[in-house]
């Protein structure tokens, strides 16, 4: 379904009853990324709301001429959880996602009672980032020489296990997204601001509430030693980063991240019984 937030056109999905959880994907790709890895973890689990949106310029949301930066599509989703979600909610994000999902703990840190990162970027400048050498594990040969190039220099540069059955998952859940991409508003938005014009993790007070932070060990794209500053910011936040996980790290270590997303879930549900606010 669509709104319009701010003079924003955006497009949402919303799945279950109970307590929302709102999911912000990574940049120029739409909100399959987040429904392909999160809806298994719902499926044992009643009583979620989840809501799954289209960034600004991505997906099937718009981006007006007037919205060039990161402080500006960070509005917009906060105009969007006053509008939508009611009362207090989960956050999860992924890369791009999971720099937004910061700037929102830090606007609104009472109304969020656990949040989830993804691979987040923590540096927006590419050359700033304390990145690993790039690294492959697994290369289907043959599978690879089956995709279009584009795709394939794609699929090549976001995972490090190229097989059959991450091809399949690549395919379902960021192509969709990938081929709707805005690129003319990608480039301005890259131009004018990938990062906000304030510290995101400049927080008043340590972000005390239920928190699962994963990177992974050959993430090329945005690393993992810049993501180790936000220990201290995020109190109660278990810190994992994953060997055989690159930038597609709910993919390639799929497992690990079912395990760790619902002792994640486990402990929010702890958290609110509990009435600690």
């Amino acid at each position: 379904m669509f709104c319009d937030v701010g003079g924003v056109n955006l497009y949402y999905e919303i799945y279950g009853e109970g307590t929302p959880v709102l999911m912000l994907h990574g940049y120029g790709i739409d909100h399959n990324v987040m429904e392909g890895c999160m809806e298994p973890i719902f499926n044992g689990r009643a009583g979620y709301k989840r809501i799954y949106v289209d960034l600004p310029g991505m997906g099937r949301s718009e981006a007006p001429e007037w919205l060039e930066n990161t402080d500006q599509v960070l509005g917009i989703i906060l105009k969007f959880v006053e509008n939508a979600v009611h009362g207090n909610f989960l956050l999860a994000g992924e890369s791009y996602g999971g720099y937004l999902a910061r700037g929102m703990v830090q606007r609104m840190p009472d109304r969020i009672d656990g949040v989830l990162l993804i691979c987040p970027v923590i540096v927006g400048e590419r050359s700033r980032r304390q990145l690993p050498p790039r690294t492959v594990f697994v290369r289907d040969e043959g599978l690879l020489a089956s995709i279009s190039p584009e795709e394939r220099k794609f699929f090549e540069r976001m995972l490090i296990l190229q097989d059959e059955r991450r091809w399949e998952r690549f395919q379902k859940d960021v192509l969709p997204g990938r081929r709707l991409e805005n690129k003319k508003f990608l480039e301005k938005l890259k131009k004018h601001g990938y990062e906000c014009s304030y510290d995101v993790d400049k927080l008043e007070r340590p972000f005390d509430r239920p928190s699962l932070i994963l990177a992974g060990r050959q993430d090329a794209s945005v690393g993992y030693r810049d993501a180790l500053r936000l220990i201290d910011v995020y109190s109660r936040s278990t810190f994992a980063i994953l060997d055989r996980a690159g930038h597609g790290l709910e993919v390639e270590q799929e497992g690990v991240f079912n395990c760790l997303a619902n002792e994640w879930l486990d402990r929010v549900e702890e958290h609110r019984a509990s009435g600690k606010f």
